[in-house]
């Protein structure tokens, strides 16, 4: 449903789309959290749908949001992981130690 390259096309991660608990949308993008806290995303790759970078951290997803053009995601233990355009919130590199503290 809707224009493929604003995830509006998920067949290619349709095989992993499993027991899903939540779906989140940003403009331009999709993630969602698997029953294994797993994230799965699809849309706009420069816009949170492409993970890649840090899918090896997105385990344990307890909560995620979508802002305009990222995502955020915080773990069971605490931690936030980020994706999406950076200056939409997308790196959260210059602020993760704030987040220890929280």
């Amino acid at each position: 449903w809707g224009y493929p390259a604003a995830g509006g096309d998920s067949s290619a991660v349709q095989h992993q789309l499993k027991i899903v608990q939540q779906v989140h949308g940003a403009d331009k993008a999709f993630a969602a959290i698997l029953e294994d806290g797993s994230v799965v995303t699809w849309g706009h790759p420069a816009f949170g749908g492409e993970s890649s970078a840090v899918q090896h951290k997105l385990r344990n997803v307890q909560h995620l949001k979508a802002g305009y053009h990222a995502f955020v995601a915080i773990l069971a233990n605490g931690a936030v992981v980020t994706w999406g355009e950076s200056d939409s919130g997308g790196d959260s590199s210059q602020v993760q130690e704030q987040f220890l503290s929280l």
